[in-house]
């Protein structure tokens, strides 16, 4: 109830929408409480007297109140809708705008299944809530309470009866909206791990398919599907046995109204048309408890979903601007690693252990090593993807976290290990790393990259649609066209993460050499498995088990290094020598 509460500011450019919603439904709730009361007069004082004038007046009346009450409840519904709908897109962007925030780390706590189930299934929930909050949890009580000051006005000798239902209905509401709050909870937690095994099966889905395991994917599908159709159905049934079994309880009390009123009647106390406006003030009475139970416990499942909503809204950003960031006018691409530490787990695992080199401005360094040795970590900390445990990154001398991200990230150009592209053009995909790029720079950057041979060749070239996830490009090209989206940024730093591996020798080759020509100035960290790529490198780091065990160019690394010497006999066909 308290998270809920915290997402109530967002009602607030609302407001006017929020208060008018209630007003128009108080219109309508009071037309409806007006008909049951013109229902008895025409009864007892028309028909019964055959009075066909006074009939027709109230008649004419009662479809006036009809008229009314349609007005105020299509007036709840736009503004009730109009305040929900635009308070969840709110919350909506505001939480997309928080994840985009995120660090890696921050990603990893929360899971990107759960993030897709709080940015759809919960804001939904907290609209929900809210809008029926508007309409409905107006439109309950003021017809509860409505009902019954009539009844005691105008049906005192039938009130006992509503001493018994109503202590009966409300306990029953009590009982119901407690049970679903729980179980919904369990809902929420069911509809994360479907969206987690979605998202990596459709991601996953070329590999699936590549190993021929599809059905092993839809028996995984099927066991995470069954736990959210067995929480659902569970919830369901508690929330929809509620509604027979308030029926029950009211129509034992219609009974007892109508065998109360029929002794009454025969003792001259009532008349017929007050025992007929009883029996629809009982029902006005279950219909307003029972709506305002389905509100309580959407709100109830609403909690939950607020919950994980402000989970994300007060997430602890790991990786934020200083105070007073740093902004040197001529930043160049100096970089220093002082003993750098850093861990996953943060359970004092380290896989960067005691990292310290320097690096001057325009050159280019090589990083290789075995599977897991910490070479692509080392890198994600120069963009601050994550932050070292202990030591320090430098550039120009300067702490990386003095500078604002922007500009930090500003200085780098990176090519991840997985070549990633959006839906759209290539044009838009290469203007990622340049929105102000000319069509002259994409032509440049793109044949650096070795990317021209190919987008000349489709549709439309740079305008050529990419589909989601660049699924009608090869692996190839798509490294191509993400070293061309980095290129065109012509960065201090570049950034390049095993990049090459999808890439034929002859690309590989203009790519190189295009570092050497279109960023001479550039400083150059090449990540890779295969001594091809780092070669020419003016230095080469290389790296086991999280340190730096060995440092230099090409030819002193095969006189002094056992490791780099394994790795460029296993490449080159020579064999593969043992090392310790």
């Amino acid at each position: 109830m308290k998270a809920f509460g915290k997402l109530l500011p967002y009602v607030k450019p609302y407001m006017l929408f929020a208060i008018l919603a209630p007003i128009f439904m108080c219109i309508e709730v009071a037309m409806d409480l007006l008909s049951p009361t013109i229902m008895q007069h025409i009864i007892d004082g028309g028909i019964a007297n055959n009075d066909v004038a006074y009939v027709i007046k109230l008649g004419v009346l009662m479809l006036v109140t009809a008229v009314i009450g349609l007005i105020g409840g299509v007036g709840c519904t736009i503004y009730s809708t109009r305040a929900a709908v635009n308070f969840a897109a709110d919350i909506r962007k505001d939480v997309f705008k928080m994840s985009e925030r995120f660090s890696s780390e921050n990603m990893d706590n929360i899971g990107v299944g759960k993030l897709i189930t709080i940015v759809t299934s919960d804001i939904n929930a907290v609209q929900q809530a809210l809008m029926m909050t508007l309409r409905v949890f107006v439109r309950g009580p003021l017809l509860f309470v409505g009902a019954v000051a009539i009844v005691w006005f105008t049906a005192r000798e039938l009130f006992p009866v509503l001493f018994v239902i109503i202590p009966i209905l409300m306990a029953l509401i009590y009982f119901f909206s407690y049970k679903t709050g729980k179980l919904f909870a369990k809902v929420q937690k069911a509809m994360d791990k479907v969206n987690m095994k979605l998202q990596e099966t459709f991601a996953g889905i070329r590999v699936i398919k590549a190993f021929n395991r599809q059905d092993y994917e839809i028996d995984a599908f099927k066991r995470v599907n069954e736990e959210l159709t067995k929480r659902n159905m569970s919830a369901e049934q508690v929330i929809l046995t509620l509604m027979p079994v308030m029926l029950f309880i009211v129509n034992i009390g219609v009974v007892i109204g109508m065998w109360m009123g029929a002794i009454k009647v025969n003792e001259g106390a009532l008349k017929v048309g007050v025992i007929l406006a009883f029996i629809n003030y009982l029902t006005i009475i279950m219909n307003g408890l029972v709506s305002s139970s389905h509100v309580l416990m959407q709100i109830t499942r609403s909690f939950t979903s607020a919950g994980r909503i402000r989970q994300v809204l007060e997430t602890k950003i790991d990786i934020t601007d200083p105070v007073k960031p740093v902004s040197p006018e001529n930043v160049r691409g100096e970089i220093e690693f002082k003993s750098v530490y850093f861990s996953y787990s943060k359970n004092g695992e380290y896989v960067l252990k005691d990292i310290s080199f320097r690096v001057n401005s325009g050159e280019t360094i090589g990083i290789i090593g075995p599977t897991g040795s910490g070479k692509s970590t080392l890198i994600k900390l120069l963009p601050r993807l994550y932050d070292p445990d202990l030591g320090e990154v430098l550039i120009n001398g300067i702490n990386i976290k003095e500078y604002s991200i922007e500009k930090l990230r500003g200085l780098i150009g990176f090519v991840p290990q997985k070549a990633t592209l959006f839906a759209g053009t290539i044009e838009e995909n290469i203007r990622f790393g340049k929105e102000e790029a000319t069509l002259e720079d994409m032509e440049k950057s793109a044949n650096s990259a070795a990317a021209s041979e190919f987008i000349e060749k489709v549709d439309g070239q740079f305008s050529h649609e990419l589909m989601q996830g660049a699924t009608n490009l090869s692996g190839g090209q798509k490294q191509r066209l993400t070293m061309t989206r980095a290129f065109i940024r012509q960065p201090k730093i570049l950034v390049l993460d095993d990049s090459t591996s999808a890439i034929d020798a002859i690309s590989e080759v203009k790519v190189q050499q295009a570092l050497t020509d279109y960023l001479s100035d550039t400083t150059v960290f090449i990540v890779s498995s295969k001594v091809s790529s780092i070669i020419n490198a003016d230095r080469i780091l290389v790296m086991e088990d999280g340190m730096i065990v060995a440092s230099g160019m090409h030819e002193k690394l095969l006189e002094t290094s056992e490791i780099y010497r394994s790795i460029y006999a296993t490449q080159s066909g020579e064999g593969v020598l043992s090392y310790e």
